[in-house]
């Protein structure tokens, strides 16, 4: 059954950012489920980035992670990511689903909001 995300802070967001490589990611994900800042961290690898820096077109492989969190973490882990990325100016996103499986919903606050 879809849920549909309410506005508040326990709705669920997804946090996403690219990477210039799959240990930065890695190590970047393990860091952030250790933090409980995410209760589920994805990695792409294979990705192409084509983006204007300094006046030049550039073109870079790269890694794209997503961390399933709750909107009350959005500041945490957005300052988190940034301090962490070796990136000048890194691309940190932030979508809330519309709708999502209600019991996925419950088991992501639950693990977000379980600090060890």
């Amino acid at each position: 059954m879809p849920q549909t995300s309410p506005n508040n802070l326990d709705a669920m967001l997804i946090v996403v950012t690219s990477l210039p490589n799959g240990e930065i990611a890695q190590t970047l994900a393990r860091d952030l489920m250790e933090a409980h800042l995410a209760a589920c961290v994805q990695l792409q690898a294979g990705i192409t980035s084509i983006y204007r820096w300094n006046g030049k077109i550039c073109e870079e492989q790269e890694v794209l992670l997503s961390a399933k969190t709750i909107a009350s973490n959005w500041q945490a882990i957005s300052v988190f990511i940034k301090d962490k990325h070796p990136y000048e100016v890194p691309e940190i996103l932030a979508f809330s689903p519309a709708q999502y499986y209600w019991l996925y919903g419950k088991w992501l606050q639950s693990e977000v909001n379980a600090k060890s």
